[in-house]
């Protein structure tokens, strides 16, 4: 959430950026500060009515010492009608302040400079791209054949069980699924990344913490009896820890990894793209989040994206790192780069990872802040990145390994799955 400062005080620069994002913020503006107008307005008249009160409850007793009964009555009519005013004055200011806010939560982040302007997918900017392998042979096949050959994913199981999108992991494919899991978090507790293990379903204010309510509502499972929702992403239950806390600076940066199922709707997803492990209801992955202060989050920010390449590169998968674009980028970033990795059979880049700097959208949402030498207190800068999302890699992997003796296994991973080819 843009802070009311941010909105003011860089009033140009926000509707300028957020244009980027495909986003006209001026009207909005223009009413949000309208509403804070009259919100300091009526702060001012309160302030003059509890004064008052004040005031005049202490004459009061004066007046009636010194014998001025008349007086002393009429200041207590005076204080009566005060308080009357201030009720209605506190009503007036909670009903501004809470349509200030609804208004402000509509506003998405606004991205940082390098953020190239651009409506979607097909205008981000490729900022690294490694050699293409060698076509495969003739008679290669999708990811979703070869896991029906060599029996390790049962799609159709899946549907049975649940529906489209669950797939069911079976004897090397499970083990392929494990090993990756461990592999990531081996990676990252490593690289000084602490493990923690959340829970799968969050409550309200936790989805509103790191900007998925209410703007994903539709896109998320709703367990409506109890009013919780299932994750879609760890970066949900992991970054709340850390909602309403006031952290030592001394303890910055806060790094953190957890491995979740993760739970999507994905609403309104069809056709060919989504075949397979494309695109799942119900998938496995590895998150890393970083707290940062504010002037060191964008070196975390690249020491991440650095992070996340070092493990592709260990699964000798072909990649490429895209800057998204306005039109791209989500709803609560600064600063996105993905990670897509080459689909060999099928020809295409498949999105594996989304590296993120969020500022302080989601602190402020969390009210996550820290408390520096000075023993100011200021918002603090938080990052999350996938590291790494499991489906497209295990696509990635099956398709860019398979030979005629199996799929081959990369070498970083033999150790993890106990074997180096899928048979």
């Amino acid at each position: 959430m843009l802070t009311l400062k941010q909105i003011r005080e860089e009033r140009q620069r926000t509707v300028e950026r957020l244009a980027v994002k495909g986003v006209d913020a001026a009207p909005v503006i223009e009413k949000i500060i309208a509403e804070d107008d009259l919100r300091r307005s009526l702060q001012q008249r309160l302030d003059g009515c509890l004064a008052e009160q004040n005031a005049l409850s202490k004459e009061i007793g004066k007046l009636f010492a010194a014998g001025r009964r008349e007086e002393a009555d009429a200041a207590k009519g005076r204080v009566t009608l005060l308080k009357e005013e201030s009720k209605k004055l506190e009503e007036q200011l909670r009903e501004a302040a809470d349509r200030m806010n609804a208004l402000i939560v509509t506003l998405p982040n606004v991205p940082t400079e390098i953020v190239p302007a651009g409506r979607s997918a097909e205008e981000n900017e490729v900022v690294k791209i490694t050699p293409l392998p060698e076509a495969l042979p003739e008679g290669a096949l999708p990811h979703w054949e070869l896991a029906r050959k060599y029996g390790i994913i049962d799609f159709e199981l899946g549907v049975k069980l649940t529906g489209a999108g669950f797939p069911v992991y079976k004897g090397q494919g499970a083990a392929l699924q494990r090993a990756l899991i461990s592999f990531f978090l081996d990676r990252n507790t490593k690289a000084g990344y602490t493990e923690v293990m959340p829970p799968l379903m969050v409550n309200e204010a936790s989805g509103f913490g790191t900007g998925q309510l209410p703007d994903k509502e539709g896109q998320m499972y709703h367990v409506t009896q109890d009013n919780f929702y299932l994750i879609p992403t760890a970066e949900v239950p992991v970054t709340n820890i850390y909602r309403d806390v006031i952290l030592d600076g001394a303890e910055l940066p806060v790094r953190m990894t957890a491995y979740t199922p993760c739970f999507r709707r994905e609403a309104g997803s069809y056709g060919k793209d989504v075949r397979g492990l494309n695109r799942l209801h119900q998938f496995d992955k590895v998150e890393i989040v970083r707290i940062e202060r504010p002037e060191n989050s964008y070196a975390a920010l690249d020491e991440m994206v650095a992070h996340v390449e070092s493990i592709v590169k260990e699964l000798e998968l072909p990649y490429r790192i895209l800057r998204l674009c306005g039109g791209d980028i989500s709803f609560t970033s600064a600063l996105t780069y993905d990670f897509e990795v080459w689909s060999a059979a099928q020809k295409r880049w498949l999105e594996v990872s989304s590296v993120s700097n969020f500022e302080t959208f989601q602190a402020n949402r969390l009210k996550l802040r820290y408390r520096d030498a000075d023993r100011k207190i200021q918002l603090a800068h938080t990052l999350n990145g996938s590291s790494l999302a499991l489906p497209r890699i295990v696509a990635a992997l099956l398709e860019n390994n398979q030979t005629p003796d199996g799929i081959r296994i990369p070498a970083a991973l033999v150790p993890f799955t106990g074997f180096d080819r899928i048979k």
